[in-house]
């Protein structure tokens, strides 16, 4: 019976988070906003929330408050935990309870997707590298840092400075960060300088502080024109771009950052898996494998 109560509980908690964000599907934050047309001080006070789930960041809905979400994790974690116990114990007595451990193993969810190839991404590697890695993410992200500065730079070593793999960028600036936007538009302003890569390293590292100040500062270390560069971006020249970005990680399910796809390349399409968090370079390397041919070519950047 306490089993029964247990698998019910599961049901349960699962069902209510999968039915509470399908209002989030049907009527996304800036549409609703967009249609009840708000003045800036109710926006400020309707602003998205979010759920921080161990390695990604992504949309809550309005009607569910942190402590409601974080409660609903972590009842699911631990009755998963008590579960898998249960059904691994041999007959008999049963054992005083064990404390679930501290930490587990990431292993990603892996579904297949298909992604359109559009001219809202920025590249590096070998274009005929036969592995694409797109990645969506938001500036403001702390796992996005995480991911750039945990898993980025062997990735980088590893499989696009040896031909292996062709990594895009591609933005995703969530509703609830008020800085994110800004940053995607200030990247593209750094890419008319051939500064793309740098820039969004300085801000991704950065992420703390990214207020108009604080880009331009980064612009500095970087050695941009700022006077271009200011212009470039208070005239939100990009915009259109970002929000194709964004369009386009909708068709293929993303919601949250950082969120890759990963598939053989192709010039308009990606056929591949889609990942969610920031990941070790194990998570990466698994789908790189499969798809990598051996005597790959040799190193470029573009």
């Amino acid at each position: 019976m306490g089993r029964i109560a247990l698998v019910w509980l599961v049901c349960s908690l699962m069902l209510l988070a999968q039915n509470t964000p399908s209002k989030q599907d049907a009527a996304p934050a800036k549409a609703s906003s967009s249609a009840a047309k708000p003045d800036a001080k109710e926006k400020s006070s309707a602003a998205s929330k979010t759920v921080k789930a161990d390695s990604v960041t992504i949309n809550m809905p309005e009607a569910m408050t942190h402590d409601q979400a974080d409660a609903i994790l972590n009842e699911l974690k631990a009755i998963h935990t008590l579960l898998q116990t249960q059904a691994n114990r041999p007959p008999g007595p049963s054992p005083a309870p064990a404390a679930a451990p501290a930490s587990t193993a990431v292993s990603p969810t892996t579904d297949k997707v298909r992604l359109k190839v559009g001219k809202n991404l920025h590249w590096m590697g070998r274009p005929d590298a036969p592995v694409t890695i797109v990645e969506f993410t938001d500036y403001q992200c702390p796992f996005c840092r995480k991911y750039h500065t945990e898993s980025f730079a062997q990735l980088k070593k590893n499989y696009i400075d040896t031909g292996k793999v062709r990594f895009a960028s591609s933005d995703l600036p969530l509703d609830f960060h008020a800085n994110a936007q800004r940053a995607a538009e200030a990247a593209w302003c750094a890419g008319e300088q051939d500064k793309y890569w740098e820039l969004r390293d300085a801000m991704i590292t950065n992420s703390s502080d990214l207020s108009k100040d604080a880009i331009t500062k980064y612009a500095q270390t970087v050695s941009l024109d700022i006077a271009s560069f200011a212009a470039c971006t208070d005239a939100e020249k990009y915009k259109a771009e970002i929000q194709e970005g964004t369009a386009e990680a909708a068709t293929v399910g993303i919601s949250g950052t950082p969120s890759f796809v990963i598939g053989k390349s192709a010039p308009d399409a990606i056929d591949g898996v889609r990942i969610v968090g920031a990941l070790p370079l194990s998570a990466f390397e698994t789908e790189i494998q499969k798809l990598t041919p051996p005597n790959s070519g040799s190193a470029q950047k573009n």
